[in-house]
C-alpha cells in the first residue's frame, strides 16, 4: 500500500532541522521501498506492506529519535485521492490563498469542525473532507484580519494539524501517479 507521511514544524525558521536525505534513509531502514521526499517540510511518500496502525506505530517511534517532538499525519493513497475528488468548486478558482489542513487522529474531528464553524468567514471559504480542511481566502488585502490568520492558531487543535499550500497539494498528489 502506499502512504503519505506529513510531518509538522520541522524545518521551518531554521528550528527542528531533519534532514529529508537522513528521513528517507530511516523510512528505508524500517523496511519501506520507494520512498520520496517533496520539498523540505516533511513531505513523504513510500510504500509498505504493513496496515496503517503498524505503519503509524513504527514511524512515532522513529520518530521518537529525534531529540524535539514531531507530530504527523499519516494517510493512504487512497484516503488522499479522495480529498481530490471531493474537492469543492471554489477551490479551483483563483484565490490569493489556498490551504489544506491536515489533521492528525488525535483532533477530535467534530470540536475542530464546530470550532472552525463559528469563526467569522467574511473573505474566505472552508471545506471539511474527510481527513483535511480546505481553506481559500480571496484576496491579499484581507489575509491579516482573516479568521486563518488571526484565530486559527489559538483553537486547541492547532499542534495537531499540519498545513500545506495548494502548490504542494497537488504536487504530492502527482508524486503520487510515479
Amino acid at each position: 500500500m502506499r502512504y503519505l507521511l506529513l510531518l509538522r514544524g520541522i524545518n521551518v525558521g531554521g528550528k527542528n532541522k531533519v534532514s529529508m536525505a537522513e528521513l528517507k534513509d530511516l523510512i528505508l531502514r524500517l523496511g519501506y521501498e520507494n520512498v520520496i521526499t517533496y520539498i523540505n517540510s516533511g513531505n513523504i511518500i513510500f510504500d509498505a506492506n504493513d496496515n496503517k496502525e503498524t505503519v503509524s506505530d513504527k514511524i512515532s517511534h522513529m520518530l521518537a529519535t529525534f531529540p524535539f517532538s514531531i507530530n504527523k499525519v499519516i494517510l493512504t493513497q487512497e484516503e488522499y485521492l479522495d480529498e481530490i475528488s471531493n474537492l469543492p468548486e471554489w477551490w479551483s478558482e483563483e484565490l490569493f490563498r489556498r490551504d489544506v489542513l491536515f489533521y492528525s487522529d488525535e483532533v477530535d474531528y467534530s470540536v475542530m469542525k464546530e470550532r472552525i464553524k463559528i469563526m467569522p468567514l467574511n473573505d474566505e471559504m472552508v471545506h471539511f473532507g474527510k481527513r483535511a480542511v480546505f481553506w481559500g481566502k480571496y484576496n491579499e488585502k484581507n489575509y491579516l484580519s482573516t479568521s486563518y490568520h488571526k484565530l486559527l492558531m489559538k483553537e486547541s487543535f492547532y499542534k495537531s494539524i499540519t498545513i500545506r499550500n495548494a502548490r504542494t497539494f497537488e504536487k504530492i498528489s502527482e508524486l503520487f501517479n510515479r
